[in-house]
């Protein structure tokens, strides 16, 4: 293992991956669990995360630039309309919609990598729109898991398009040598910016409780630093399609903590629309993976 990725060195990358992604997938039941305001969660899970990335991930210190403050931004929007995005409407269109930034990544990239939108990429941009339509129009109604879903809804959206935003900018990254470092480095200054620009809304703490402090320890050391840390050490030994296909558990398992713990049940159209979301993702990626082989072989 190179220097850098502690993450369970004794694990097969795999399972390193597949934790990683179960860890991510508990994070819409644990904020909706949490006794605190949305910025609070945001702030507090972002300011832990980032503590524990910077102690047991020393390539991220070695790749600060003003290139990876600029990805992080993406990113810190990501951290803070994910979990703004999860106390208003359910965890599973939170997710879903999330789970578009493959969409909007084909949209931005002409603009901003100056890379091409192909024939062959028009069909998963239209299958994601038609996921997209369905999760909207799923007539959510409003419970106490999920308040406000519109509103929540279209925060989720934003999750989507600043995460496509980061993705492009980790691809910028890249062009410019010491990709590794660089996205561990941004990562690392999104949760510090994250945590910086939401703390004041997030002070006073009143009311809270050792639960609820727990809850943002487990959020924070747990499921965005040890998560990170597992996928950082497991993506240096497993192909990216591999990677990003076992990655999907995080979708598939989210709305299921929620509707365990909670008893949140998303919307028919919504699953329906996710389920479109994640095939068409899931397509387009092995598509891509396997196009170089066939070149290759003829």
């Amino acid at each position: 293992m190179s220097q850098g990725s502690p993450a369970a060195p004794s694990l097969p990358p795999r399972l390193q991956i597949a934790l990683a992604a179960l860890l991510f997938s508990t994070g819409g039941a644990a904020i909706k669990l949490a006794d605190f305001t949305g910025w609070q969660v945001a702030s507090f899970r972002s300011g832990i995360a980032a503590l524990v990335l910077l102690v047991f991930l020393p390539a991220a210190r070695r790749g600060f630039s003003w290139r990876a403050a600029v990805v992080g931004l993406a990113y810190a929007f990501t951290l803070i309309s994910f979990v703004l995005a999860n106390r208003l409407t359910t965890s599973a269109n939170t997710i879903y919609l999330q789970s578009t930034a493959p969409f909007f990544v084909l949209l931005l990239a002409p603009l901003l990598l100056r890379e091409p939108v192909r024939r062959r990429d028009l069909p998963v941009l239209l299958a994601v729109l038609a996921g997209l339509l369905l999760v909207f129009g799923g007539g959510d109604v409003a419970s106490t898991t999920s308040p406000d879903p519109a509103r929540g809804n279209l925060l989720a959206l934003g999750t989507g398009i600043s995460f496509a935003l980061m993705m492009c900018g980790l691809r910028w990254l890249g062009r410019e040598g010491n990709r590794t470092d660089g996205a561990l480095a941004a990562v690392v200054l999104g949760n510090i910016i994250a945590c910086a620009v939401t703390l004041p809304v997030a002070l006073p703490v009143t009311g809270a409780g050792a639960g609820d402090w727990l809850l943002m320890g487990y959020l924070g050391a747990f499921q965005i630093g040890l998560a990170y840390l597992l996928v950082t050490s497991g993506l240096r030994h497993v192909p990216v399609l591999a990677a990003s296909l076992l990655l999907l558990i995080e979708t598939a398992l989210n709305p299921v903590w929620t509707w365990l713990l909670l008893g949140e049940v998303p919307s028919a159209a919504a699953v329906a629309g996710g389920a479109i979301i994640v095939g068409a993702t899931a397509l387009h990626a092995a598509a891509g993976a396997l196009r170089p082989a066939r070149a290759e072989f003829g």
